[in-house]
């Protein structure tokens, strides 16, 4: 991974941070709480799945804007979230992001303050959360949790292909309790492969805005 291990960004219009080490955007161009409502709560089918001591579990933190958008409709039930993340955002890059999006940004108080504090563990809302820093293909690795759906949000497998190998789609498939789901904004045929080699039934299904399709998967 390197020495530096924080994000490394440039922003595109004023509002959306652009991963410089990765040349991509950290959400949609189009409305990012809108893709992650339609990708990630949709196709794990949430929050009509929601039960105490329900487990999401994530690849690739970000802006924390998947977190927000999952509080949003938590309600008051209590949700486990675990997210990974190798190169965490500086809490003022990260407030500068939310800030298009006020509904997630009514409600992020508590994450910033905890972030700003370097805690990786905090309560917002019904979720305990915490943020694993490091390389996923190391940390899910030795990850004890089991979750019951996963948000896969690394950048572009064209651009971040480590996030999406077999390998790693094998190491989510075993951290995935039965019945359990995952989703992205991907439809990459690697990706696809990859989950189906981990025991997951694939299904392509129709992506937002510009984006054709995207995955969802379940495991037996």
């Amino acid at each position: 991974m390197g020495e530096d291990q924080s994000a490394a960004l440039e922003w595109r219009d004023g509002v959306v941070p652009v991963s410089t080490r990765f040349d991509d955007p950290y959400f949609s161009l189009e409305n990012g709480l809108q893709e992650t409502r339609h990708v990630f709560l949709g196709g794990n089918d949430l929050p009509a799945r929601l039960r105490p001591g329900f487990h999401v579990a994530e690849l690739g933190f970000g802006t924390g804007l998947n977190m927000l958008a999952l509080a949003l409709v938590a309600g008051q039930t209590p949700v486990r979230f675990t997210s990974f993340e190798a190169y965490p955002m500086a809490t003022s890059d990260i407030a500068r992001a939310l800030a298009v999006f006020p509904e997630a940004r009514a409600i992020a108080d508590p994450f910033l303050t905890a972030w700003e504090t370097g805690a990786r563990r905090f309560a917002l809302g019904p979720l305990t959360v915490e943020v694993i820093v490091g390389d996923a293909r190391d940390t899910l690795l030795s990850w004890a949790g089991q979750a019951d759906a996963w948000f896969l949000d690394g950048f572009s497998p064209a651009r971040n292909p480590e996030l999406w190998s077999p390998a790693l789609m094998a190491e989510v498939g075993r951290h995935t309790a039965p019945g359990g789901s995952a989703a992205t904004y991907t439809a990459a045929g690697f990706v696809r492969r990859g989950l189906e080699q981990a025991g997951f039934t694939v299904t392509r299904v129709p992506g937002f805005g510009r984006k054709r399709h995207m995955t969802v998967a379940r495991i037996a």
